[in-house]
């Protein structure tokens, strides 16, 4: 990982928080952000769609980027219910989630799908954040590596390069279960991951995308994984609810380096 890397930590709310409680989650994250010099990472909050407008208006000239949790492939159309990268955009995003596990689980979400709205995350102009993972079956059989490679040949889109997309290695087993893989097979699995970016891309593009490890990251566990090379930030879930916690994550980065 070069040194240039500037670390990604960015928070998926899922499909929590009312309005006054996301406003004020905001509101407390960009004070704090704004109080930091100079701040060594990235933060990004990923609010349920209906709070992103408001959330957008709290963090607004804080330094904090705003995301959507998932995008259509489409731009427009007859789609009841999904929401589009231009959109996103429009209100001020600069990331789109992408193939979360509980999408591709929840809502049958297949690579092509994955690849078509990263791409189409891209040509909104805004950053694709693409979610990769094995399950708890997968795991046990030992087939971790042959998931993940089969998800990054078929959901990484051409084009893709460091300015315009995130790769978020989330073991599924670990998504708030409070289990976690040894720091040691996380970076084993970062390393991979990037080798086949290369395969895909090329060796440069592959050493510049950022590669966010997810899967209960707390403020606990956090020094031990963002300290490890090939980890570029974390995907945070359940921590990034509340002020305290999704602050004390960002702060262990400082600590890891």
């Amino acid at each position: 990982m070069p040194d240039t890397h500037r670390p990604l930590i960015a928070g998926n709310w899922k499909m929590n928080t009312l309005q006054a409680d996301g406003v004020a989650l905001a509101t407390d994250l960009a004070e704090l952000y704004q109080a930091t010099s100079e701040p060594i990472f990235e933060m990004l909050l990923a609010p349920p769609f209906p709070l992103i407008a408001k959330v957008g208006e709290a963090i607004a000239g804080s330094g904090l980027s705003l995301g959507g949790q998932d995008c259509h492939r489409l731009s427009k159309g007859a789609h009841t219910g999904d929401v589009s990268a231009v959109l996103l955009a429009d209100l001020g995003c600069r990331y789109a989630i992408v193939g979360h596990s509980e999408r591709r689980a929840n809502h049958g979400e297949t690579d092509a799908d994955v690849m078509a709205k990263a791409a189409a995350a891209h040509k909104a102009g805004i950053g694709a954040i693409i979610c990769v993972g094995e399950t708890q079956e997968e795991h046990e059989d030992d087939k971790s590596i042959d998931v993940v490679k089969a998800q990054i040949a078929g959901s990484v889109p051409d084009g893709a390069t460091a300015a315009n997309t995130v790769i978020a290695y989330e073991p599924v087993w670990a998504i708030g279960s409070g289990r976690t893989p040894s720091p040691a097979s996380v970076q084993d699995m970062h390393d991979f991951i990037r080798g086949e970016l290369a395969a895909r891309l090329d060796g440069e593009t592959a050493d510049d995308i950022r590669i966010l490890y997810g899967g209960s990251m707390t403020p606990n566990n956090a020094v031990e994984f963002l300290r490890l090379p090939d980890v570029d930030g974390g995907l945070i879930g359940g921590a990034s609810l509340t002020a305290e916690d999704f602050w004390a994550v960002a702060q262990c980065y400082p600590l890891a380096t």
